[in-house]
């Protein structure tokens, strides 16, 4: 038992260290939030009417897709319908071994000239930035072809639900930004309350909190993949940056992140000579809705894995190979906080190991088998403290996505939390072992997510397809 209470004692002040230090590292991001909202800055303001149809600029909206057949249609039937706009052009991808998915794009996109079908030559599934760099080749080749010039590319996923109102407000902030994100929106899912469901509430934070707090410290903006925007001066500067192997177009067909890696290099102002860097636009239409990018994310706890394995292997393992770090202080502390997951699961690991060995030390204490010793006093201070920090973090979480989806959900969230710690602790150990696959030569596939149900189907229905349309016009 001896060696027992050894182990909790190291465990705790290992645990309580850098419990300690993400406790402040989260306070920073809290009080940057707070002065912004008590100064203004962090307002999310609100449009009076929907926006008109008519961008300043041609824009070429991606979907890359493998394997989709389930619910691309629906994507690509409702973004026509939500963006009546001329200058609107979908490239949607798929692949020479996957005619279901191409059967669904022509079935969604019904005769719609403003839809294009690539089909990628190469069998899939290759990497989601292969594809884009498909796509983006594509576009080039219409350009020559129509002797025109698109100004930005509009990333999408085929589960995403868009907004009528957000393609006209992405193109407005382009004319001050090289890159812009939207907040993403999960959407509940009753058939599972603490997998699918725990998305929202960590793109809730983020995308209501920390994002704004970056936008407004000018550090750099990642991409999530879907709802975001990039000029194509600034495009066609990252294709001339990658050069060699990634001449095909400016997404790195290697990485498991390639979105992020894209928003982290336009996203900084001054990354580019004249570059006007990134904007994250949080923003309510006219009827209280917040202007995102609606989806469905997994429901099993497997498929959840998988997605957060890509996420830790993407932005913390190939995030430090590619883009390095920065002499910035501001730019410095954003880049560590993107990379210490894996770092935050291994605490979480030790916490959770610890909890287990303070049960086995106390059941032996109350059955006199062994008297378990006390902790030095300053233990018990960490504790309280780190015991505070989590009620503080718990507070926040559950007055934000309370705010957004209900205060039933706000609840929910705290009791969420130890689910989503549990999938970031497996995902985080999955992601070490394929980095280190990759290190020894083995190539990266599209590990994407299987989805069954599209937003549009489940929620809108094709009335509310037709009102809002109308809406937006």
């Amino acid at each position: 038992m001896s060696f027992v209470e050894s182990a909790r004692l190291e465990l705790l002040l290992f645990a309580a260290f850098w419990f300690v230090l993400g406790a402040i590292d989260e306070i920073a991001i809290d009080c940057a939030w707070f002065w912004l909202l008590l100064t203004g800055k962090a307002r999310t303001p609100r449009l009076d009417a929907p926006t008109a149809t008519r961008l300043s600029r041609p824009i070429a909206l991606f979907v890359p897709a493998w394997q989709e057949a389930r619910v691309i249609g629906a994507m690509i039937r409702y973004t026509l319908a939500a963006w009546p706009h001329a200058d609107l052009r979908v490239y949607a991808g798929c692949y020479v071994n996957d005619p279901a998915t191409r059967a669904a794009m022509e079935a969604g996109a019904e005769d719609d000239p403003r839809v294009t079908i690539v089909v990628n030559e190469t069998p899939g599934p290759t990497t989601k930035g292969q594809c884009l760099n498909r796509l983006f080749r594509a576009m080039q080749e219409d350009e020559a072809r129509e002797g025109r010039r698109f100004g930005a590319v509009l990333l999408h996923d085929a589960e995403d639900m868009v907004h009528p109102d957000a393609l006209t407000l992405i193109d407005r902030a382009l004319d001050d930004a090289d890159f812009v994100q939207i907040p993403v929106r999960p959407e509940m899912q009753i058939d599972s309350p603490w997998v699918g469901n725990h998305y929202a509430d960590e793109f809730t934070e983020a995308h209501a909190r920390e994002m704004v707090v970056r936008d407004r410290l000018g550090a750099g903006l990642p991409a999530a993949g879907v709802g975001c925007a990039f000029a194509r001066d600034a495009l066609d500067k990252v294709a001339e940056l990658r050069g060699g192997a990634h001449a095909d177009g400016p997404f790195d067909p290697l990485a498991m992140t390639e979105d992020y890696e894209l928003g982290m290099l336009i996203g900084r102002r001054g990354s580019f000579p004249g570059g006007k860097g990134g904007r994250f636009l949080r923003v309510r239409a006219a009827n209280g809705s917040l202007v995102a990018t609606r989806a469905y994310f997994p429901a099993r706890i497997d498929a959840a894995v998988r997605q957060k394995s890509r996420w830790v292997h993407g932005i913390a393992f190939d995030g430090w190979d590619q883009l390095g770090w920065s002499m910035s202080p501001v730019e410095l502390w954003m880049r560590i906080r993107d990379r210490r997951g894996p770092l935050v699961a291994l605490v979480l690991a030790a916490a959770y190991l610890l909890v287990l060995l303070t049960g086995v030390l106390w059941l032996a204490d109350a059955m006199g088998w062994y008297p378990a010793g006390k902790l030095p006093v300053i233990v018990y201070w960490v504790l309280i403290a780190t015991t505070l920090a989590f009620a503080w973090r718990a507070l926040v979480r559950f007055v934000l996505v309370g705010r957004e989806y209900g205060w039933g959900e706000g609840l929910a969230a705290v009791l969420r939390i130890p689910v989503a710690n549990v999938i970031a602790i497996i995902a985080t150990r999955r992601a070490v072992f394929r980095y280190a696959a990759t290190l020894f030569g083995k190539p990266a596939r599209w590990e994407k997510t299987d989805h069954d149900r599209h937003v549009v189907d489940v929620v809108a229905g094709n009335g509310a397809v037709r009102q809002q349309s109308r809406d937006a016009a």
